[in-house]
């Protein structure tokens, strides 16, 4: 019984993580895209490309989604630890951890858990697409 439970909680426990990391980064990437004008000033005063904002909001918003959705999500995922390296590096480190980085780093601690286990059972990896999750563990897949 408790061998179930585990493969069972292996299965469907990157579930809330995908959903709220997801909606987290669509949150973040949404505004970044309605104001580019503002994000693209924002990045200028850094001393970033301008034109880098408007693929860190594509990244983020459609990054979101397709973690949301199950799709990509170790690729997404690994493109999303690098802008949360980024922003963490470039603007929020002198910032201090509280009031500073702690919110990025835990995004960045989200993906980086979804990057490993990848989506889970419920995702369009696994009901469409049919991506083995576990490519080295048939067998704990196949028991659950």
């Amino acid at each position: 019984m408790m061998e179930r439970r585990t493969r069972r909680s292996l299965l469907f426990g990157p579930l809330p993580i995908r959903i709220m990391v997801g909606i987290t980064f669509m949150a973040h990437g949404h505004p970044k895209l309605i104001d580019i004008a503002g994000t693209q000033g924002f990045f200028s005063k850094i001393g970033l490309p301008s034109e880098l904002a408007v693929l860190i909001g594509l990244l983020e918003f459609i990054g979101g989604l397709v973690l949301i959705l199950g799709v990509l999500t170790r690729i997404s995922s690994a493109l999303l630890i690098g802008d949360m390296i980024g922003a963490i590096l470039i603007v929020k480190i002198s910032k201090g951890f509280v009031g500073g980085y702690e919110f990025d780093l835990l995004l960045l601690a989200g993906a980086a858990s979804l990057l490993i286990t990848g989506p889970g059972r419920a995702s369009i990896e696994w009901d469409v697409i049919k991506r083995e999750i576990f490519p080295a563990g048939k067998k704990l897949v196949a028991n659950a």
